[in-house]
């Protein structure tokens, strides 16, 4: 039986070899779905060394050049960030994209790289920006309602960008909406750290699963969900042959009322990319082919479908947000202005 347009990217990043026998609306369906979901740098990584038609081969050398380029542009970015920061003595996380490849780590290799993701102490926010903005960054929201809702409610300051290099950082203090159902452990996910030797660290291996675990199922509507499934994928292959990997995942994700969300990313990592997970935590609930029949949900031209699904789980993304009386009055406002 003929594979979705979505699964045969999911089954060409599992299993690179899979492609060999793909024609060429095989691989025009492949190389759609990647771009749409923004993997195609990690398939062009995953399929480097092997045979591909020569239209193919140059569309994968290209989308390995940009995320090579796109990963020193972040490494750059990081380090100017490092060097705004350095006196004032705050600690400075790495988080998402620009902390894998900082740290080296198979889940940054071929991924695209956007935004400048740091998380700082709640306390530092002020003299964070202050330095920022001291180093060339400005801020992007101009809208005084817009400013206001992000320092009041969310889990970062309004999104900076750098003037000169047209960048964008943002500076987080912890990593869900204080608003938000759940309520992780900032101070906890800054102290346990790992430090990368140069002022600035990323998470530890546990809390890595977590944030990207809560950003994928917590804190969204899936939009792009094979990626940040990808990103889990590569953690988990990576860091689970450490003695006491799964266990001390568990613990750390009880700390940051995650385990609901950890749990099924790892089970919908097992299911789409076949990825190592004890026996104990591929146990499904009713809910996870409906998670699958969204991370799923394009066309061979790269196009969303299932619009029903797409706007159930948009809603239940603003409902897992925020409190209902608060979400009504955030959509009247920002409804009502011009």
């Amino acid at each position: 039986m003929a594979l979705s347009p979505a699964r045969t990217l999911v089954r060409a990043l599992a299993d690179p070899g899979s492609t060999a026998v793909l024609d060429a609306a095989g691989w025009t369906t492949l190389l759609t779905i990647a771009r749409a979901e923004q993997l195609i740098g990690s398939l062009a990584h995953r399929l480097h060394g092997l045979a591909t038609p020569p239209e193919v081969a140059r569309i994968l050398a290209a989308a390995h050049a940009a995320a090579e380029a796109g990963r020193t542009a972040a490494l750059w970015e990081a380090e100017m960030a490092r060097r705004a920061l350095a006196s004032l003595g705050v600690p400075v996380v790495l988080l998402k994209g620009t902390a894998y490849v900082a740290a080296g780590l198979a889940a940054g290799q071929g991924r695209l790289i956007g935004d400048l993701d740091l998380l700082v102490p709640a306390p530092a926010l002020a003299v964070v920006e202050a330095g920022l903005i001291g180093a060339g960054w400005e801020w992007v929201k101009a809208d005084a309602y817009d400013d206001a809702y992000y320092r009041r409610w969310m889990h970062e300051l309004p999104p900076l960008i750098h003037a000169g290099r047209d960048r964008m950082a943002d500076v987080h203090h912890t990593i869900l909406p204080p608003t938000a159902r759940r309520t992780p452990d900032a101070g906890a996910l800054i102290a346990d750290a790992v430090p990368l030797g140069n002022s600035l660290s990323v998470l530890c291996p546990e809390d890595m699963v977590v944030h990207a675990a809560l950003h994928l199922f917590a804190d969204g509507d899936l939009a792009g969900g094979l990626r940040n499934l990808w990103d889990i994928d590569r953690l988990l292959r990576e860091f689970a042959d450490a003695p006491g990997f799964w266990s001390g995942l568990e613990v750390r994700a009880r700390r940051h009322q995650a385990l609901a969300p950890v749990r099924r990313a790892a089970r919908q990592a097992h299911a789409l990319y076949d990825t190592p997970v004890p026996d104990d935590w591929r146990r499904e609930d009713m809910a996870d082919p409906l998670h699958r029949r969204r991370l799923l949900a394009r066309d061979g031209w790269g196009r969303p479908t299932r619009p029903a699904t797409r706007l159930a789980f948009y809603i239940r993304s603003h409902w897992l947000r925020m409190p209902p009386a608060m979400l009504a009055r955030h959509l009247w406002t920002k409804w009502r202005r011009p």
